[in-house]
């Protein structure tokens, strides 16, 4: 069953962010999830048989993404059981000076960063360019725009991560 997956993202996106906010309680990672939910869908080989609606099947896939991350991070805690011990989580980026550190790092990331994803996640971001339009620019489509963006999106939450 083919699927249109621009129309089930912008139909589903939504539900699936708040299915997943509901679970872990934390924006940042409710947002990575379902861009990771949406581009597994699109990517998977495995493909929707339609026996479910699509917005079953889309928080199922959200649901196992969430375990993997949770398997994953206390995973991590185990390989470090003094952050553990000290309860020190990330904290939400409220205060302006920690806000102004993470732009520039993100900035020095973006600045090394291989195209298209630099230009697709710049025209999003600061140029607030739409996926429709952003895919346009590339002569490509929306979804591939979207996936573009997600895929710059992951790459720079590896490196702040490998940046410490």
């Amino acid at each position: 069953m083919a699927l249109d997956y621009e129309g089930l993202y912008d139909a589903c996106y939504m539900q699936v962010y708040s299915f997943l906010l509901t679970m872990s309680r934390d924006r940042n990672l409710s947002e990575e999830l379902t861009a990771q939910t949406f581009y597994k869908a699109m990517t998977s080989k495995s493909e929707f048989r339609g026996e479910a609606k699509a917005l079953t099947w889309l928080c199922a896939i959200a649901k196992n993404l969430y375990a993997d991350e949770q398997r994953r991070r206390a995973r991590q805690s185990e390989a470090d059981p003094e952050e553990a011990a000290s309860g020190r989580e990330a904290v939400p980026m409220e205060d302006s000076a920690l806000d102004r550190d993470m732009a520039f790092r993100i900035h020095m990331i973006l600045h090394d960063m291989p195209e298209p994803y630099k230009e697709v996640f710049q025209l999003r971001v600061f140029g607030e360019l739409s996926f429709r339009e952003i895919g346009r620019i590339f002569a490509k489509t929306e979804t591939w725009a979207r996936v573009t963006y997600h895929r710059a999106r992951l790459k720079i939450q590896e490196r702040m991560g490998d940046d410490g």
